[in-house]
């Protein structure tokens, strides 16, 4: 349990460990929910504090009450501010020509957007939700809990490894059809990188790179006759594979094992305490027949 100046905070810290990321950590759960941001020199400052390890919204003549609900439900995931007087250089920085403007900066993957509304209804939080990733997710074992918990399906390529020479290539065009395709999350991994993962969708005998629509759960689609990519007119294939996943042309397959939804922390949690529970039953069992051994004696 956290407590700042003597008063608990409404969540327990869950997250890394590790003395950068936890100090970052902190440093979130105590700041405001939505900064206000009264001057250029203060938007700078902000910027400057919050770091590289997470998304930033910046609300440029944007109320705060239409931000402060996500600011508190998103939290833990990114920054949140308002600011209330900027210079044109602000504008121009941040490339929005009119406000207000919901600015999305992610510095640890160079991306930057802007929404300029609606912010009625379920436009804004889609847009927040989507923003807390970057168009094309590196996929390790810290980005692979993100992607779940986004919820949206994951267009995943494997590649044998991703510093391949033709690997920017694709992920170039990768970030193309993600900018297009807003209801599906765009991945990608390298077997070099990530091997145990990888295998988990039978890349093994397979021509790689191989592409797929995984739910992050325990199954997974593959397009008919679009699963391996050829290497050349990356945008041509990448296409035809969504066309045909759009049209149902897909054969749904089960993530083998070794995923990390099967064998997850919780997973590892809930089998621990069934064999401490199976461990007790064994002793307690044991510790009857101890009792009931001398009174068939006597009666013997």
């Amino acid at each position: 349990m956290l407590f700042d100046h003597g008063v608990p905070l409404p969540s327990e810290y869950t997250d890394s460990r590790k003395a950068d990321s936890l100090i970052e950590n902190l440093k979130k759960l105590v700041a405001p929910d939505v900064s206000v941001l009264e001057s250029d020199s203060s938007i700078k400052s902000f910027v400057e504090a919050a770091g590289i390890n997470f998304p930033l919204f910046i609300g440029f003549g944007v109320d705060e009450s239409l931000i402060a609900e996500y600011g508190a439900k998103y939290k833990k995931k990114a920054w949140f501010s308002t600011a209330k007087d900027f210079s044109e250089d602000m504008m121009v920085l941040y490339d929005f020509d009119k406000f207000p403007a919901l600015v999305s900066v992610n510095p640890k993957y160079n991306e930057q957007s802007v929404f300029y509304g609606p912010f009625e209804g379920t436009f804004l939080e889609d847009f927040i939700r989507q923003s807390l990733l970057p168009l094309t997710v590196p996929t390790n074992r810290e980005t692979v809990k993100l992607l779940k918990d986004d919820g949206r399906k994951v267009v995943l390529t494997i590649l044998e490894d991703e510093l391949d020479e033709n690997a920017p290539q694709l992920i170039k065009v990768l970030r193309s059809a993600a900018n297009a395709n807003h209801d599906l999350v765009f991945g990608f991994v390298g077997v070099k990188q990530w091997e145990e993962f990888t295998e988990t969708f039978d890349v093994k005998g397979s021509q790689l790179p191989k592409i797929i629509v995984w739910d992050t759960k325990d199954e997974y689609e593959v397009v008919e006759g679009s699963e391996r990519l050829e290497e050349g007119d990356y945008g041509s294939q990448v296409s035809r594979f969504l066309e045909g996943y759009r049209s149902g042309k897909t054969i749904k397959k089960n993530v083998g094992r070794g995923s990390p939804s099967l064998l997850g922390l919780n997973a590892i949690y809930i089998l621990i305490f069934l064999v401490a529970i199976l461990v007790a039953l064994m002793y307690f069992s044991g510790q009857g027949e101890e009792e009931q051994q001398p009174r068939r004696t006597h009666q013997d």
